[in-house]
């Protein structure tokens, strides 16, 4: 028995010290375009390489490694084949583009005993320059603009699995980028009317979306910060998609005082975004999304209870935490005005 559990400690061990290399794996596989080659037929090693430009003999390594690691499956006369998680390379919408991104954090982290002490200078805080109250670029915000509508996808889905918008007469998206979460609202619930609140650089992207759809008659869009001044009224639905982990807790405290004012009596503040386990360390917030937002230096991972008691003190009532189908997607807290300032706690 011993041996075993040395055995499975030794491998588990192994498996975190080589994770840097299955990651690069994955990002190589997303960079050379091999999942979309293997989306018609199954393909050879030698016929991959011709068209990645990459040594045979380096081509083979590489789909042995996706083959280890579930990403690849071996068929008959040296051919490779996507699997299920493979596929989902393709399938799932903005999926690659996040893995491509991922470049820029891992050259952060290429010296963990620095980056903890915080001696490196992150690349990666200036990739989102918007999180330090700064002006972007065009071309900058247009990235910006890309990445952030790709990684709302699956969080819109369990957002809105988690979270009942049905009741909602008008749903304020504030830092709502292009408009992609809001989109996802809109086509569930006919019914409800959006607006959208952003920096000037970034929220006129949402026209184009909201045309698309066929939603620019029941879609506002407001620009402004709202880091120097209040939000726009007149909903009695706030979101804050994937924003406040963004932000030091000062800045968060000021934003959801501000969601307080802007908010009738009864309406909502829906906070959606990835979150530290707290008490119970959880892989996705403690061991990843705590790095990824200490790498931009202004935000952290916070755990439901720390999100929760910021909301009590901007004022808020009842305090909602729905169930979470992918926790390492995101993560709900649904915090209610109420006409007294008496907190209660509510798990779902």
């Amino acid at each position: 028995m011993t041996r075993r559990l040395v055995r499975r400690e030794g491998e588990a061990l192994f498996d975190l010290l080589a994770g840097f290399c299955h990651s690069q794996i994955l990002t190589a596989l997303v960079k050379f375009e091999i999942p979309q080659n293997l989306m018609t037929a199954p393909t050879t090693s030698a016929d991959l390489a011709v068209r990645c430009d990459v040594p045979p003999d380096r081509m083979d390594v590489l789909l042995r490694a996706a083959v280890a690691l579930g990403l690849l499956k071996s068929k008959r006369a040296g051919r490779f084949a996507l699997t299920r998680t493979g596929a989902a390379l393709v399938g799932v919408p903005g999926l690659a583009q996040m893995i491509s991104h991922h470049d820029v954090l891992y050259r952060d982290l290429s010296d963990p005993v620095k980056f903890f002490r915080g001696e490196v200078a992150t690349e990666l805080a200036t990739f989102w320059p918007y999180v330090f109250g700064g002006g972007m670029a065009p071309d900058v915000a247009e990235t910006y603009s890309d990445l952030m509508a790709n990684s709302q996808i699956l969080v819109a889905e369990d957002t809105l699995r988690a979270v009942d918008f049905g009741a909602s007469q008008t749903l304020l998206d504030v830092g709502g980028g292009s408009g992609a979460f809001l989109a996802a609202v809109g086509a569930a619930h006919p019914a409800v009317q959006l607006m959208l609140f952003d920096l000037p650089q970034v929220a006129p992207s949402a026209a184009a979306r909201f045309a698309d759809v066929g939603m620019t008659a029941r879609a506002q869009i407001s620009t402004g910060s709202f880091r120097t001044g209040p939000l726009p009224t007149g909903a009695d639905t706030i979101s804050l998609i994937r924003v406040l982990y963004d932000h030091t807790d000062d800045t968060v405290a000021d934003l959801l005082v501000k969601c307080y004012a802007a908010l009738p009596v009864g309406g909502r503040l829906v906070i959606s975004e990835p979150m530290s386990g707290g008490v119970v360390p959880e892989r996705a917030g403690d061991a990843y999304f705590a790095l990824y937002t200490m790498a931009m230096r202004t935000g952290k991972a916070r755990s439901a209870d720390e999100i929760a008691a910021l909301c009590v003190e901007a004022g808020f009532g009842q305090i909602i935490r729905p169930k979470s189908l992918r926790p390492f997607v995101t993560k709900c807290v649904v915090a209610t005005k109420s006409s007294k300032k008496v907190s209660k706690l509510v798990d779902r």
